[in-house]
């Protein structure tokens, strides 16, 4: 009893209203539209193609197998949006995971709110409700960022209007795009972190990218890690200060100490410094010694 009256108050009756021929609706203004298009409908899953614009590619089957088994108990409670393409035809905008889960339990139909429009909004809805509703991989928001940008002509300061993030948040996702296609892989697959490859994206060269990647996923480094390997690596390209050439040192042999002592009859203290530069040091006993030294060095 309780089954029959929630199919009832989920448009099982307005289901057979779509099955007719006659009244097929094809845009807001068609008669019945009103009570479909905004409405939560039971639709044959038969009936509902995949989103070719849906940003998510990878399903973990681990979290679809525990979704579905809450929808075999619970019913789906949060409905798919659908747009309608034709006579009892519909495409996903959003809620491709719960559409999963339903059919690995097999169920004939899901719950839907059905929508009216063009290529375009489709696509905008998509993307803006995949982002904001479900757990997308960094690289996966990026490309749909990206894909805004691209087929709908958004600026980032639009696309900050339409999905609810700042301008900067969406900058560092499409800057994720520059990583070397090995790294985006890593990030998408969980190796490493949105963190560890917004370090990375500071190197141009992507074989040094790919070489700190590989150190990263190797010696399981942290996000702290990577920007110190980062700052190494850029100081290692800085150009080295020049070094200035030391002169040659040198060496007085006994020979040439005996040339000073004998000419002013002292023992003389030559010293020489590693840079070959030096003093010598001659001693006297008194000042007519001094005079005598004098005189020497006048000549």
């Amino acid at each position: 009893m309780t089954k029959a009256i929630k199919k009832q108050a989920l448009g099982r009756g307005l289901s057979a209203l779509l099955k007719d021929p006659d009244n097929d609706i094809k845009s807001v203004d068609d008669k019945n539209a009103d009570k479909v298009v905004g409405n939560i409908i039971e639709l044959e899953i038969e009936s509902i193609e995949i989103n070719p614009f849906q940003p998510r590619s990878n399903f973990n089957e681990e979290s679809l197998k525990e979704l579905a088994t809450s929808i075999k108990e619970l019913g789906v409670i949060q409905p798919i949006t659908v747009r309608k393409l034709d006579f009892n035809k519909y495409q996903l905008i959003s809620g491709e995971r719960r559409l999963r889960a339903s059919k690995l339990i097999g169920l004939a139909t899901i719950p839907a709110y059905i929508r009216i429009a063009n290529d375009n909004e489709s696509l905008v809805m998509a993307l803006v409700e995949n982002i904001q509703r479900h757990d997308l991989d960094p690289i996966e928001i990026a490309l749909s960022y990206q894909r805004l940008m691209d087929e709908i002509q958004l600026t980032q300061e639009q696309m900050s209007e339409r999905v609810g993030k700042k301008r900067s948040t969406i900058a560092n996702y499409l800057r994720l795009l520059k990583l070397d296609p090995i790294i985006q892989t890593g990030i998408r697959d969980g190796f490493i972190s949105m963190g560890h490859g917004r370090a990375i994206i500071n190197i141009e060269d992507l074989d040094a990218q790919t070489d700190i990647y590989q150190k990263i996923v190797s010696q399981n480094l942290s996000v702290r890690d990577t920007e110190a390997l980062v700052k190494n690596y850029h100081d290692s390209l800085k150009p080295k200060p020049a070094v200035k050439a030391k002169a040659a040192s040198f060496d007085i042999d006994d020979s040439q100490k005996k040339i000073f002592n004998n000419y002013f009859g002292n023992l003389v203290d030559i010293k020489v410094a590693t840079n070959g530069k030096g003093k010598i040091t001659i001693p006297f006993q008194s000042q007519d010694d001094f005079n005598r030294i004098i005189e020497l060095i006048k000549g």
